[in-house]
């Protein structure tokens, strides 16, 4: 009965993990597209709410996760186990310099929303920042790979 709820917490988390850094991930990308400063500062702003969802289903994996190997006498120290909490210390620092550079652009087309409502020059760059999309990248390849290192346990 323990395993069930175990796994149920688990999964329940990985939804929720997944699922929302998929939406955030195409916020983003769709804010990149828009014409006017007030849609870009739109869909950056449905992504704040998405960011507790994200952190609260990568908690819930972790956690339940952790018991779930206990259930199962996976040992700690396996290997693919390994992998996984250095991606996920990799998610935490990403996520924090990413969420940076996002929160100043949304900021920034917030301003330029309120000031016009006009594209400039410097909101389409922060957009298309190739670092930020960098690190937004990595942070989607982590988690499909913490998915895939779940399922194949190699």
């Amino acid at each position: 009965m323990a395993r069930d709820w175990a796994l149920f917490l688990h999964l329940t988390g990985v939804l929720l993990f997944v699922g929302g850094s998929i939406a955030v991930t195409a916020l983003r990308l769709l804010a990149i597209g828009k014409e006017r400063p007030s849609e870009s500062a739109t869909l950056l702003r449905a992504v704040r709410p998405l960011v507790p969802l994200v952190g609260t289903g990568l908690l819930l994996t972790l956690a339940a996760g952790v018991w779930l190997a206990n259930e199962l006498r996976v040992p700690y120290d396996s290997g693919w186990l390994q992998w996984t909490y250095a991606l996920v210390v990799w998610l935490g620092v990403v996520g924090a310099i990413a969420g940076r550079l996002d929160r100043r652009t949304r900021e920034l087309a917030e301003r330029e929303a309120a000031s016009g409502d006009r594209p400039s020059p410097e909101l389409v760059r922060r957009l298309r920042d190739p670092l930020a999309l960098t690190l937004d990248a990595s942070m989607l390849v982590a988690t499909v790979a913490i998915v895939a290192l779940m399922v194949w346990k190699p």
